[in-house]
């Protein structure tokens, strides 16, 4: 017995053992296997709330079923892997089976085929240098958009970096204008302040000298006043004769 290739042997274990199909959102349930969602839960759908797998016959609960998310990736993988296995099959049979030199294009596949090929199951064949010629106009076409989008991209570029040039520069003469500014004001407030210290020294000046003047000037008095009241009292303990002599002219001092 010939031996599976390696693309049959993982069709074998992608293929659901109910519906005999690739597995759709498959589950895996405690036994270590796997089966279709939806197959599962019609098997499922008896009263008996306990159920065997149908593949090891070991009794499971049925409980929330467990997405198999790597299985559903190898599902995808196999998928492709079918696909490009079969299409190379196809064509190189066809090359093969007629001997003959690639001269058609299937835009469908987009494979070159011979001229034998039976157009009736590629109705979109075109020569080889139709096709050539077909998609470099496409190259062409699309290198002439891109390469506008490229310069318009590059205007952008340009002009934003122009623009922000032009709003550092901006941006730099407001600063020096603000510096400069404050730089005067700061001095204007420097010389308030040295002006206004000034004229507080000089109050202070004005103040100690009336102080000393008017100490000075009554000091003055308070002396004048101690002798004449020391004039009135001596007066006063002389006898009537003494006292009465010269006594208005001491009042009236």
């Amino acid at each position: 017995m010939a031996a599976e290739s390696p693309t049959e042997s993982l069709q074998e274990e992608v293929t659901c053992p109910v519906c005999l199909e690739d597995f759709t959102a498959p589950v895996t349930l405690e036994c270590g296997h796997n089966f279709c969602k939806a197959c599962l839960s019609r098997c499922w759908e008896a009263p008996d709330p306990a159920a065997s797998c149908l593949q090891c016959r070991d009794t499971v609960q049925q409980r929330p079923l467990r997405p198999n998310r790597q299985l559903a990736n190898v599902l995808e993988l196999a998928k492709h892997l079918s696909f490009q296995a079969a299409k190379r099959a196809r064509w190189g049979g066809m090359r093969v089976k007629h001997q003959e030199s690639l001269k058609l294009f299937c835009e469908e596949d987009q494979t070159p085929i011979c001229v034998v090929y039976d157009r009736s199951r590629a109705p979109t064949v075109v020569s080889i240098p139709e096709a050539v010629q077909e998609y470099k106009e496409k190259c062409v076409a699309h290198l002439k958009t891109l390469r506008e989008e490229r310069e318009m991209l590059l205007g952008w570029k340009v002009t934003g970096e122009g623009k922000s040039q032009e709003y550092l520069k901006q941006t730099q003469a407001e600063r020096q204008k603000i510096v400069a500014e404050f730089q005067q004001l700061r001095l204007f407030l420097e010389e308030q302040e040295q002006l206004l210290l000034a004229q507080l020294e000089k109050l202070d000046e004005e103040i100690v000298k009336f102080q000393t003047e008017t100490v000075s000037k009554l000091s003055a008095q308070i002396s004048s006043l101690s002798k004449l009241i020391d004039e009135l009292e001596r007066k006063w303990l002389k006898p009537a004769s003494e006292f009465l002599q010269d006594v208005r002219s001491t009042l009236s001092r």
